[in-house]
């Protein structure tokens, strides 16, 4: 498997298997707090990305920036919780973890197809009960995308295993 990796491969490795981390993610209820305030983080970095796009407003612009740092921190945490499994290559995949990939993608695929059913139906009856579809479009579609993007990344981090004890 190691000779097909090439110098980056190698390196995403090395990075997604540090243990720097390790105390935020060591458990599995550390994990789900992680990932719960990952999820928070990103609510409130679409909603600013929303504000500042729509009302031009400089405190959303200062949120957008100040909610930067953490989120790419939360993020860092819990693709090192899954070692790179969604970040890796498939190559630098042994079969257990290919295997894994393929689970956590398809059961945020059909976690994904659900909240797109609810919200064409909540658009949808948003609609038939006479709002007005265009101040809901935007943030319904921008929501759904980034929770499609996200979503097995947050899967992943739900799924992740306790690393063992040293004995």
């Amino acid at each position: 498997m190691n000779a097909q990796l090439t110098r980056y491969d190698r390196w995403m490795q090395q990075t997604m298997n540090r243990r720097a981390a390790a105390p935020l993610y060591a458990t599995a209820g550390r994990r789900r707090v992680l990932v719960v305030g990952h999820i928070a983080l990103t609510a409130a970095y679409v909603a600013a990305f929303l504000a500042a796009l729509l009302d031009a407003s400089i405190v959303a612009a200062c949120l957008l920036v100040a909610l930067l740092l953490p989120w790419c921190l939360a993020t860092g945490a819990i693709n090192s919780s899954t070692r790179g499994l969604l970040e890796l290559r498939r190559r630098a995949l042994d079969e257990r973890q290919r295997a894994e990939r393929s689970e956590v993608l398809a059961r945020a695929h059909r976690i994904t197809t659900g909240l797109l059913f609810a919200t064409v139906a909540a658009v949808g009856g948003y609609r038939l009960a006479g709002g007005n579809l265009e101040a809901v479009a935007l943030p319904a579609l921008l929501g759904i995308l980034v929770v499609h993007w996200l979503m097995p990344m947050w899967v992943a981090g739900l799924r992740a295993q306790d690393e063992p004890d040293d004995e």
